[in-house]
């Protein structure tokens, strides 16, 4: 019996050791062995076991870089604490350095785990530096969204397995990205980020406990319903389709899809190529050259995503709890996110208080959004609506959340009979309704078009 203990004992001490080798230790707890800063004059020391970058006045984002590059698969974790809310930090992986950029002072571009001490509370989003810029902002995903305390330390995961990166934030998830654009190998870096005021010199952030793992990797579970961004044009993961995603544009053909008041889908103004549905340009009208087009099913409460992508000058919208009752002359009558070129269609400047711009509620909500998260027409963009089964609703514009407001509640109808939709009763309020992708005249280009089913 003594000898069968003895080596029961023996075999768990022989796994513990196997299991803690799969682990590299990136920090020695004493120097900067392995580092090397590469950008800005931020500093860094190793100090009581840990890495302390401090902020300085007049410098770019500085980097402590891995001298180690890392390629494949991997996880990383470390612990991070910042002593301020005055600036943010983040983690630089699968990152690398552009020794021509910024007139050959360097540049280091990747993604970044960020950390956000603010109240907007995006910590452990994927951030592209010196590149895309964001590309997971956490409101995605409102349950991962942690606030990233002062002065005290947090942990941090990030898994990296092909084209997809999941990141954690004190063992909650948080994004979820996959990835069109192939980065296989790249360094780490610890980022102190510049600072525009003098008060904010001397801000600390610490890193310590930071290790990586490349082998027997056992990718940890997210629970159904988080939102992925996924790149990969017309494409769902298992992930997403086991969370009840359903594509409704294939990539290839019309499926799924009819002309409003027709009983098939419009023999013009509509073009499926190289994996776009087109709404091609005539004059302009509203519903003059091909017609709306709706899904054959109708929808109740949902998590609706599409990518589009605005010509210059472009009208255009995609309507929700479309009914086809009205028989509307014109476009049929329905809730609408509003697709714009702000700048350039004299829309923008109609209806009341700017509730005809892009992302908006169209002439009842304006979209509060930045244009750091638009891309000007010629370009890609997101666009996301959220309904509950409880009637609240909610528009994003690339992952930012631009407005919210309940369907039917009393502030809503307010809206309603202050609008040109004040002749239809009852309008936005119907219990089902189709989607509907507006023909406006204008060309406007669509993609990865997905729905999920909410209860």
């Amino acid at each position: 019996m003594k000898q069968i203990l003895t080596f029961f004992f023996l075999l768990i001490a022989f796994n513990s050791v196997a299991q803690s080798s799969d682990w590299q230790s990136l920090f020695d707890g004493k120097t900067l062995n392995g580092w090397k800063q590469m950008t800005g004059s931020a500093t860094y020391v190793a100090e009581n076991g840990m890495i302390v970058g401090t902020t300085a006045l007049k410098s770019p984002n500085s980097f402590l870089v891995s001298d180690q590059r890392f390629s494949g698969d991997f996880v990383l974790e470390l612990e991070a604490m910042m002593t301020d809310t005055n600036t943010n930090s983040g983690v630089q992986f699968k990152s690398n350095f552009d020794a021509a950029a910024n007139k050959g002072q360097g540049r280091i571009y990747g993604y970044q785990y960020d950390f956000d001490p603010t109240a907007r509370k995006w910590a452990g989003g994927i951030y592209d530096e010196g590149r895309r810029e964001w590309l997971y902002p956490v409101s995605n995903n409102p349950k991962g969204q942690i606030f990233f305390a002062p002065n005290v330390f947090h942990k941090i995961r990030i898994e990296c397995i092909g084209n997809t990166v999941k990141t954690w934030l004190d063992g909650a998830p948080v994004s979820y990205l996959v990835d069109s654009l192939k980065t296989n190998q790249g360094v780490l870096g610890l980022q102190v980020h510049a600072i525009g005021k003098p008060e904010y010199a001397g801000i600390k952030i610490f890193w310590k406990n930071i290790r990586i793992q490349t082998k027997n990797i056992k990718p940890l579970a997210f629970p159904k319903g988080v939102y992925v961004a996924n790149l990969m044009t017309n494409s769902l993961t298992g992930y997403e389709q086991q969370s009840g995603w359903k594509l409704l544009f294939d990539g290839k053909t019309t499926k799924g899809w009819i002309g409003a008041y027709k009983s098939s889908f419009p023999n013009k103004g509509w073009e499926v190529k190289n994996g776009l549905l087109r709404a091609l340009p005539s004059n302009g009208d509203e519903s003059t050259n091909g017609g709306d087009i709706v899904t054959k099913q109708q929808y109740v409460a949902f998590d609706l995503s599409f990518d589009f992508k605005l010509t210059k000058g472009a009208n255009s919208g995609l309507k929700y709890f479309v009914t086809l009752k009205e028989n509307n002359s014109g476009s049929a009558i329905g809730l609408e996110y509003q697709l714009l070129d702000d700048n350039l269609h004299p829309d923008a400047k109609l209806g009341k208080d700017g509730n005809r711009t892009l992302g908006s509620l169209y002439d009842l909500i304006k979209a509060q959004k930045s244009s750091r998260f638009f891309r000007q027409p010629g370009n890609w963009n997101t666009a996301r609506i959220v309904v509950y089964p409880n009637n609240h609703v909610e528009h994003y514009l690339n992952g930012v959340k631009v407005l919210e407001y309940e369907r039917g509640s009393k502030a809503f109808r307010d809206l309603v009979a202050e609008s040109k939709y004040k002749v239809w009763p009852g309008f936005g309020e119907a219990k089902k309704g189709h989607i509907l992708i507006q023909d406006h005249g204008n060309e406007v280009s669509y993609r990865s078009i997905k729905i999920r089913e909410l209860k």
